[in-house]
């Protein structure tokens, strides 16, 4: 018997995106305000002639900007530092609450009424998933400010004028959003398997099978040719071990972008 198959809620994975979105943004604000105010304050010895005298204005402007980045580095690396946790473990939650009940319907469904306890198989996925989730999330600010930085001190190098490197770093923050947005799609996938795969152990489920998604125009045909084994029902794989595909043991959405899911097979009954 196969259990109807266990998807990540997509509420939950809009939630993560909404709020990684909000601080992205706020962060971004931040930036391109500060990094004008001091463009304008003390630009670059190209753009600050003075046409009475005909000489550059003295001082350091990319001394004072990269003082300037770096300060405003440590403030967002803070910011997504605190925020992380806290997000983390409201997004883990859910996933788990979610997860949990679509397992009991499932097993419902399947004639098994099944009362969810929290255990330690769960509290270790759930904790794995924190951890992941808190990294990622600071990595987000880490890498944007990495650029920003790479980008402003490029532009100011080159005697770029300001709407140049505005523009630029609007660019930017469009792909630190799309990594964002990346980001909790695709945790969404792995927690909601991990969750999942832990409660099923724990009922003694120890088989299932691979399902594609059929989503994505560049699917992964390993993944397609899993799904079409034994006469299209699906490679039956360990729940434990994960299933073997491209020489390595992985599971259902465990790979980065990967969408596909798995049917947990309880052996017996037809």
């Amino acid at each position: 018997m196969e259990l109807r198959t266990i998807r990540p809620n997509a509420g939950v994975s809009a939630q993560y995106q909404k709020q990684l979105d909000k601080w992205v943004a706020a962060m971004h604000r931040s930036l391109i305000y500060w990094i004008a105010a001091q463009y304008r304050a003390n630009p670059p010895p190209t753009l600050a002639h003075d046409a009475a005298t005909g000489a550059y204005r003295d001082g350091s402007s990319a001394t004072a900007m990269r003082r300037m980045l770096d300060r405003l580095a440590g403030q967002w690396a803070s910011e997504f530092e605190t925020a992380a946790a806290r997000l983390a473990r409201y997004f883990v939650d859910r996933a788990a609450s979610t997860t949990d009940m679509q397992m009991r319907d499932a097993l419902k469904g399947a004639g098994f009424s099944v009362q969810f306890k929290a255990t330690a198989g769960v509290n270790n996925a759930m904790q794995t998933a924190i951890g992941e989730n808190v990294g990622l999330i600071r990595s987000i600010a880490e890498q944007h400010l990495s650029n920003v930085q790479g980008i402003v001190m490029r532009g100011m190098q080159q005697g770029r004028d300001l709407s140049y490197i505005t523009d630029e770093l609007t660019e930017r923050y469009g792909v630190t959003r799309r990594r964002a947005a990346f980001i909790a799609r695709d945790q969404a996938n792995k927690a909601t398997g991990a969750i999942k795969n832990a409660r099923a152990l724990e009922l003694g489920i120890t088989q299932e099978r691979w399902r594609h998604s059929g989503a994505g125009k560049h699917p992964r045909q390993s993944h397609v040719e899993a799904s079409r084994d034994d006469g299209g029902k699906g490679r039956l794989f360990d729940v434990a071990k994960g299933c073997l595909i491209d020489g390595k043991y992985i599971w259902p959405g465990s790979e980065p972008g990967c969408r596909c899911t798995g049917k947990l097979v309880i052996p017996g009954f037809n």
